[in-house]
């Protein structure tokens, strides 16, 4: 039989030594095109010494990309840090690395960050999705609309001033009064402004049971003060006087008192909906609390009528 030692010593022959495996990573990293253009870049600053002290940063370095790889989705990169690119810099005594976000990643950022920018209230998410160009143009109205949709927009880019007033859009069911809002929404965001997005009829079920946890008042300031407000499908709700006047009324005189812009949808014009407003529940006609109600949402509205088909069917 071999002895053992024999047959060790013939395996070490066959298996590279340390050094032969370390001088081998080491060549390998350093001639790597990317670290050669570092170095030479910082030829002036970077010795042999730092070299070999950084080898393990420098291999971390060239078994990445140090490039955006372009996956579509950081959730599918294969660098150590998802979503981030590797950069060399030099320390005092060392080459280090530091991440930085890929362009991917940047851009995930960014429509999270535009997301950020819309607070919705039992709106549905395709309209929070919505966008100006995506709004079909088939009529004069629709035209108009779009128009003045992108100039309210474009107006904030060009003074970084909100105009005081918003729209309201009237018109029948399912021509896209919403849709238009979450286009609007989505626009300012762009442009980091907020927006909060209201489907009334459902808010104000809910401020009613607000009363009950003792959150009322909180969520009215959260809805009066939004930098822009956008109130959909007012005259849809059996409105109370308490809701009319209490929730509808202070949230309005606010924002006509701050000169905030409001947005409104309605099935109503200004005359239908200061009729449905004036209806109490009780079967009283309420003119006067009616009017005042119209008064502030003519303080903060420009009527604008929307026509076209029933995008619903």
């Amino acid at each position: 039989m071999e002895p053992i030692n024999e047959q060790l010593n013939q395996i070490k022959k066959k298996m590279p030594s340390f050094e032969a495996r370390f001088e081998e990573m080491r060549r390998e990293t350093v001639e790597h095109p990317k670290v050669q253009q570092f170095l030479l870049e910082h030829n002036q600053q970077v010795t042999t010494q730092m070299v070999d002290i950084s080898l393990p940063k420098l291999y971390e370095y060239i078994t990445q990309d140090t490039e955006c790889c372009g996956c579509g989705d950081t959730r599918n990169c294969t660098n150590l840090l998802k979503g981030y690119v590797p950069k060399l810099f030099t320390t005092y005594n060392a080459i280090d690395i530091s991440y930085v976000p890929c362009e991917q990643k940047i851009r995930e950022d960014e429509r999270r960050d535009v997301a950020n920018m819309i607070s919705s209230m039992y709106m549905p998410k395709d309209v929070l999705k919505a966008t100006l160009k995506d709004l079909a143009i088939d009529n004069h109205s629709r035209l108009s609309i779009a128009d003045q949709a992108a100039e309210f927009v474009a107006e904030y880019s060009r003074t970084g001033v909100l105009p005081k007033k918003g729209f309201y859009l009237y018109g029948q069911f399912g021509v896209g009064k919403s849709f238009v809002l979450g286009a609007i929404a989505n626009e300012l965001a762009s442009l980091k402004v907020r927006s909060v997005v209201v489907f009334v009829p459902e808010f104000l079920r809910e401020m009613k049971n607000a009363i009950s946890d003792n959150t009322l008042n909180e969520k009215i300031d959260y809805v009066k003060k939004a930098p822009v407000l956008m109130l959909d499908d007012i005259g849809a709700e059996t409105m109370s006087a308490w809701t009319r006047d209490e929730i509808l009324g202070t949230i309005l005189h606010y924002r006509m008192s701050e000169e905030l812009p409001t947005f409104i949808t309605s099935n109503f014009d200004y005359a239908g909906l200061e009729h449905h407003l004036a209806q109490s529940q009780r079967g009283d006609i309420e003119v006067v609390k009616a009017a005042r109600v119209m008064e502030r949402i003519k303080a903060v509205t420009v009527p604008i009528p929307m026509d076209g088909i029933n995008r619903r069917l």
